[in-house]
């Protein structure tokens, strides 16, 4: 089992930057791929990007290109999201899943979600 919290959401100003965290526990924790998935307001929610166990290998939606980068601090099983240059559609709750060693489209944990807010 895995569990996902996440933190650093907020309300921000377009143009802005945000970091929001994903702290990963459990037996497995060391050994999962990690994604980002958001809701919008009236919308389904999508894939934002992800990182894979162990190799690192990242991928993103063509939304969030050049804006948006993941990481991760393997010694305290915590990825990062960076978040720039922020526009009011990137606004939802963000949410952090993982599965073992790559996250998929039907991550089999989620975290409680955070809000992100982008005001123009």
């Amino acid at each position: 089992q895995v569990q996902l919290v996440e933190s650093g959401g907020g309300l921000v100003q377009a143009g802005g930057s945000l970091r929001l965290s994903c702290a990963a526990s459990g037996s497995t924790a060391s050994r999962v791929g990690v994604g980002w998935f958001r809701q919008a307001p009236g919308k389904e929610r999508e894939f934002v990007i992800a990182i894979t166990w162990p190799g690192g290998t990242t991928s993103y939606t063509n939304s969030v290109k050049g804006r948006f980068t993941i990481s991760r601090d393997s010694a305290k099983n915590i990825v990062y999201l960076q978040m720039n240059s922020l526009k009011a559609e990137d606004t939802g709750v963000y949410y952090c899943a993982a599965s073992l060693y790559s996250v998929g489209s039907s991550p089999d944990y989620w975290g409680q979600g955070t809000q992100v807010t982008v005001s123009s």
